[in-house]
């Protein structure tokens, strides 16, 4: 069941949480997070584990924010704590989420975060699309739209509790189905994909990917985001050419706004032309 959007306004506190898997982990927390222990806890589903655990095991108060980042936050990111806690008090006090997600340059070159996920881990757009079945009937992964507002990487975000409320009903039956190992989907899920020069659990990528699924899927979230122009791009061919990413992420807008397909095929078509000059640049065939 869908459920609305909080309108509470006024004065709320922020309770941040940062993860760690080891004592070297451990060493890269922001003192000004507090620290939350996963040491020796399902590293197969990483960060959902200790987020699904708190959620369900804490009464969340309506007058806060609560966050949940890796220890990677500062080294993905750049920032602090400090620096996260001013831009959260400087926040428009009714918005619902507030983003820190770094890399632009993904967002703003893919249709939506799931086309991310299949350029960055090939095979998983099966997985995607009989997951989306499952939580999201109705919705094509292959055509929807997701813009800047949209977009959030590595789960760096802080939310009112109705938000997290209506995260966790998502993810919740793709957990079910993983952690039960019967069906097609759940092997889906559980096997290993491509990441980086190794592997992780496919439904790890999934998971990460519900927050824009959320928030794209209802536009009455109020969504507020920390300038992904100030935040590190990723290492792709196209993070050198911000005015036509910014140009892309603008065409996604339109269309998300006015329903018109024009803006997607005159995005798609800027987009080849983009990827083909800067393959050409750094010396890949086209």
């Amino acid at each position: 069941m869908i459920e609305s959007p909080s309108t509470a306004r006024g004065a709320r506190s922020v309770e941040i949480r940062q993860i760690y898997y080891s004592e070297q982990t451990r060493l890269q927390l922001d003192p000004g997070f507090i620290a939350l222990d996963n040491c020796g806890h399902r590293p197969d589903w990483r960060e959902y584990w200790p987020m699904r655990t708190y959620l369900l095991g804490h009464s969340l108060d309506e007058g806060t924010l609560y966050g949940f980042f890796s220890p990677k936050f500062r080294q993905k990111t750049t920032l602090d704590s400090a620096t996260v806690s001013a831009f959260i008090a400087a926040a428009p006090a009714d918005v619902d989420v507030i983003g820190f997600s770094p890399f632009f340059d993904q967002g703003a070159a893919h249709l939506n975060v799931f086309e991310q996920a299949a350029t960055n881990h090939p095979g998983i757009w099966p997985i995607f699309e009989a997951a989306m079945k499952v939580v999201a009937p109705g919705i094509d992964p292959h055509t929807l739209p997701m813009d800047s507002r949209h977009s959030i990487f590595c789960n760096y975000f802080v939310a009112k509790p109705a938000f997290w409320r209506m995260w966790l009903g998502v993810t919740e039956p793709l957990f079910a189905i993983a952690e039960a190992g019967t069906s097609e989907l759940a092997q889906l899920l559980n096997a290993p994909i491509a990441y980086g020069p190794g592997a992780a659990p496919s439904k790890v990528f999934i998971i990460e990917r519900i927050v824009a699924l959320v928030l794209a899927a209802d536009p009455r979230w109020r969504v507020h985001h920390f300038d992904p122009l100030r935040l590190p791009m990723s290492p792709s061919i196209v993070r050198g050419y911000p005015a036509d990413l910014l140009v892309l992420d603008a065409l996604k807008t339109a269309a998300i706004e006015t329903r018109r397909t024009h803006y997607l095929d005159v995005f798609h078509q800027i987009r080849a032309t983009l990827l083909q000059n800067a393959r050409k640049a750094a010396g890949m065939q086209a």
